[in-house]
């Protein structure tokens, strides 16, 4: 009844369920938050390692806050400019703000390219820098394109309301789940086969999940098809300031001074958001950058729906514009992101499980093809629920990220200090040593019996049968997996909703 009344009510966009949340990879939120980890009081605890998050430079902002206390309004030192601040409220935002933030970003870009603080436009974190650039670029029922596999939030942050589709140019991990030129035709004119208008093609760039960043030649690619088929290309730049190794990262503003020769500038759209790089998503702090008049014009009014307040933007521009202290900062936490990739690609290692090769980001893309019963979508999720509820560990099922290769999985390191990182590590060794054991046990038996084909009864299931095709055969009688797990948001209830978070 509650329901009936609650669709009458409500619109539909409201009652329906386009926020996108109804998959594995918030159902995994749902399991840490109900039991979360804590080194000192919850051992036993789900360990997130399904969060996108960069807390291992934290102190470096903390220190700088201690030591520049003009920077906050509450403040003595900062008191004088209380009343300037707090009564700001052009949609514009500060100046000071703008003219930061465009050198920010060109420094982060190794200085080879420069922003226009007029082109700077406020929104309330990437997510809703995503909805701004939707609302400006489509209509409902329009298409962007996006390479798999992708971030799964954009299902929300793209669609929710402004009703725009997202379609699959598939990637295969043959060539390292890399973009050609061949997968973006094929998937454009599978659109326009089926009648559907593409506005847009969608990037992440570093990638997430994969962790990897986009090479040269690629957007050069991008930028010529969206030129010549008058597409749009939105690039989401928000891991720009997180890449720790070689490839250096480029970015598709470069690339269009230099590259990419004709290029229809008005086509070219940058997402980027401080949340990530500096570990500060609290902050709300998203960045539209476009190339287009009339898309700046219609952001800025948006902007109003999701303005940073005042006093983060001041904060953030005494922060931004301190370039010693910026260079400190994204030097320092390169090298810490490329100590904590390393140490946990290694610790993998051991075990002989592989991450594709990364040299970004904030997470590895896992590989445990090799772990399946068969190679399925159902197969994955099983081994998932496996890793979340009885191993506790929630990481992310590459079928949340659209990836059409079952057995990849994205896992988060950047969020936790070091001892949990090795707990988590040591997690994964013995499920995936228990798993080794178990199939080369069924392994050892199976040799010794007679070569006879012998299948079970219609409706029965063997112990060793289980034992050889079933990571659920690891599983204790008394572990949640031994019951039917349910995996919508009704049926697990969680403290609380997901929808505030991301990454």
């Amino acid at each position: 009844m509650a329901g009936s009344s609650a669709e009458q009510l409500l619109s539909r966009i409201a009652a329906g369920d386009g926020h996108g949340e109804n998959s594995s990879y918030f159902d995994g939120w749902k399991a840490y938050d109900t039991n979360p980890f804590d080194l000192r009081h919850n051992r036993d605890g789900v360990i997130q390692m399904g969060l996108a998050e960069n807390q291992l430079s934290l102190d470096l902002i903390e220190q700088w806050s201690v030591d520049h206390p003009e920077a906050s309004i509450c403040t003595a030192q900062g008191a004088p400019q209380f009343r300037r601040i707090a009564n700001f409220q052009d949609y514009h935002g500060l100046p000071e703000f703008r003219e930061a933030m465009a050198k920010f970003m060109g420094q982060v870009r190794g200085g080879k390219v420069t922003f226009d603080p007029d082109r700077v436009v406020m929104c309330g974190g990437a997510t809703g820098a995503q909805d701004t650039l939707a609302f400006c670029l489509a209509d409902p029922g329009d298409a962007y394109l996006v390479p798999t596999p992708y971030y799964p939030a954009f299902d929300r942050d793209c669609c929710w309301r402004s009703g725009v589709k997202l379609l699959p140019i598939e990637c295969h991990s043959s060539n390292n789940f890399t973009l050609t030129r061949e997968a973006l035709v094929s998937a454009y004119d599978g659109a326009r086969r089926q009648g559907v208008r593409v506005r847009g093609i969608l990037i992440t760039n570093p990638s997430n999940p994969l962790g990897t960043t986009m090479d040269r030649g690629t957007l050069a690619m991008l930028a010529a098809f969206a030129t010549e088929r008058r597409v749009h290309l939105i690039c989401d730049e928000i891991y720009a300031g997180s890449v720790f190794a070689r490839p250096g990262f480029v970015s598709i503003a470069e690339v269009i001074e230099r590259d990419a020769p004709g290029c229809n500038t008005d086509l070219v759209h940058i997402a980027y958001s401080l949340s990530k790089d500096f570990g500060l998503p609290g902050f709300r702090v998203g960045i539209v950058y476009s190339y287009n008049d009339d898309v700046v014009a219609c952001a800025r009014k948006m902007s109003s729906f999701g303005l940073v307040s005042s006093q983060t933007q001041h904060f953030l521009a005494m922060m931004l514009a301190d370039a010693e202290f910026m260079a400190r900062f994204l030097a320092e936490s390169a090298r810490r992101l490329a100590a904590r990739h390393d140490r946990f690609v290694a610790g993998l290692r051991e075990v002989g499980i592989a991450c594709l090769p990364g040299n970004a980001g904030l997470f590895s893309w896992m590989d445990l093809r090799g772990m399946l019963r068969e190679k399925t979508h159902d197969a994955e999720l099983e081994l998932w629920r496996v890793i979340v509820h009885r191993v506790k560990l929630n990481v992310s099922p590459g079928t949340s990220f659209h990836c059409n290769e079952p057995g990849w999985f994205r896992v988060c390191y950047a969020n936790m200090d070091d001892d949990t990182m090795e707990v988590a590590l040591d997690r994964i060794r013995r499920f995936v040593r228990q798993h080794q054991h178990s199939k080369a046990k069924a392994e050892r038996w199976a040799a010794t019996r007679p070569l006879r084909l012998s299948l079970p009864r219609r409706g029965a299931t063997t112990a060793s049968h289980l034992a050889i095709s079933s990571p659920l055969a690891l599983l204790s009688p008394q572990s949640p997996m031994g019951k039917k797990i349910c995996c919508s948001p009704a049926a697990n209830q969680a403290v609380c909703s997901p929808s505030q978070k991301g990454g």
